[in-house]
């Protein structure tokens, strides 16, 4: 007999405790389905979500600027034909051998800077070759420099430089090596030009 009041006993608490809990859950349903439960749920979500992302974007941009500064490739500033390339490595072996690469790239640059002038031919190889009144603008083209010379590693190097873009030569036209030109070339370049300034051998004017 007393195994039956046990019995009863214990399923009448397993009826409650369930009981209980049914209507917790009930009440915690009741609580999350009001609005300003809601809202206050939602902000706090968003503002975990929105420290999260900071914090993402903070890891991964820490160093990714680098990244990219380390990987960008150049880009290349002046395309030129083979014919236009032969003549500015030419030109510059011819102009500037004995110079160091500075001096090299000068050269370039004032070739480069007729090219892109109005005054001048618009390709390399015009430019190199232009006459006036019978003078030729560079004298190797007609003392047989410019046909003979070998280009050296250090002089395509000093044109690659110029053709990405690198210019020292604060937009010079012109150059002349004093010691080795003629006085009354010296006197046009004196009287009709502005001296900018003077690298290894040579005096650059515009």
């Amino acid at each position: 007999m007393y195994k039956k009041y046990i019995t009863v006993f214990l399923m009448a608490s397993m009826v409650i405790a369930s009981s209980w809990v049914c209507a917790r859950e009930l009440k915690i349903n009741r609580i999350a389905a009001k609005p300003a439960f809601q809202m206050e749920y939602l902000d706090a979500s968003m503002t975990e979500d929105k420290h999260s992302f900071i914090e993402m974007i903070s890891s991964v941009s820490s160093g990714q600027r680098i990244v990219d500064y380390e990987v960008l490739e150049k880009t290349m500033r002046y395309q030129l034909s083979d014919k236009d390339y032969e003549a500015l490595t030419r030109i510059v072996e011819a102009e500037a051998g004995g110079e160091d690469q500075d001096g090299k790239l000068l050269v370039a640059n004032v070739v480069l800077n007729r090219m892109n002038s109005e005054k001048f031919p618009d390709t390399v190889w015009e430019v190199v070759m232009q006459r006036e009144q019978g003078i030729a603008q560079f004298s190797p083209t007609v003392d047989g420099r410019y046909q003979s010379v070998k280009v050296s590693e250090d002089t395509k190097a000093a044109v690659e430089r110029a053709l990405y873009g690198e210019d020292i030569s604060q937009g010079a036209l012109y150059f002349c090596a004093r010691e080795k030109a003629d006085s009354e070339k010296l006197e046009w370049f004196d009287r009709k030009l502005t001296r900018l300034f003077a690298y290894g051998s040579h005096e650059f004017f515009q």
